[in-house]
């Protein structure tokens, strides 16, 4: 079995105030989490706004650094001391943020940081760099044509979104931390970036951390969900579990707020559809 992502005693305290009146924010409260499978896995990270959930994430993607505490992907020390050198993280662990427009800059076109990722992450050039770039859009439903030498600008929401998920791909990392991934993409496309989470899971071999306030969506897409409340996980467990018969009263008062989940959507819209 593999220790497919841990944290122990996770803690990041931010500081607020002048001198005189200073407030202090436990922003992750000491986090534990333990996943072991093997196989790879999805695991929702539910909780409403100030849960602390983006924190984590970004603590786990190194972009914060934790004020105590390790976390390990595949029993490797990824952040904490000790962790890993940047260029072998970003091999094992890749990010897709809440908004793919600020994940590309306007200036450059989007096939430039396909193939950038290729050669700098995957070390791939040439003719393998573009076989490795046309395997990853062709797994979220892209053509080479359809990126090269556009700028973000001309793509949908759903169209970049894609894109930035086939660049996260290109390394075949071990972890995809996705937060909140579909709140920018309009409603009627987000089924389709939510079921290729699910295809691409077994595909690449690769297990995904999913940030998200909606429980729904969780429970649809999820293997196992934590969920978070001001900087602690407060209860963890196998998706069906924890959203049919919660333990928590937290838990208890997100789940009074959605309809009732009886069964799991099983209609996957066609990758293809024009402006995902």
């Amino acid at each position: 079995m593999t220790t497919v992502l841990k944290a122990e005693g996770l803690r990041k305290t931010y500081k607020l105030g002048s001198f005189t009146s200073r407030v202090t924010i436990n922003a992750l409260d000491d986090i534990n989490l333990d996943i072991v499978s093997d196989d790879p896995v999805i695991v929702s990270l539910v909780g409403e706004s100030g849960s602390g959930k983006t924190t984590l994430a970004k603590t786990i993607l190194r972009l914060v650094e934790p004020t105590a505490g390790k976390a390990w992907v595949h029993d490797q020390v990824v952040t904490g001391s000790g962790g890993m050198g940047r260029l072998d993280f970003m091999r094992m662990v890749q990010p897709i943020f809440q908004n793919p427009f600020d994940a590309f800059s306007r200036y450059r076109t989007v096939d430039t940081y396909l193939h950038e990722t290729a050669a700098r992450i995957a070390g791939l050039n040439g003719a393998k760099g573009r076989d490795a770039v046309d395997e990853a859009l062709s797994s979220v439903g892209l053509d080479y044509a359809d990126v090269v030498g556009k700028y973000p600008n001309q793509f949908s929401g759903g169209e970049l979104q894609r894109a930035s998920i086939a660049r996260a791909l290109i390394p075949h990392p071990q972890l995809i931390v996705a937060d909140e991934p579909v709140s920018m993409i309009d409603a009627s496309r987000r089924m389709i970036v939510i079921n290729l989470f699910k295809a691409l899971k077994e595909q690449y071999r690769t297990s995904f951390l999913y940030i998200t306030h909606d429980l729904a969506t969780a429970y649809y897409i999820s293997d196992y969900i934590a969920v978070m409340s001001k900087g602690r996980i407060v209860e963890f467990g196998a998706a069906r579990d924890v959203l049919s018969t919660p333990r928590h009263d937290y838990t208890k008062l997100l789940l009074s707020s959605i309809p009732t989940l009886t069964h799991k959507w099983d209609r996957t819209p066609a990758l293809a559809s024009t402006g995902a």
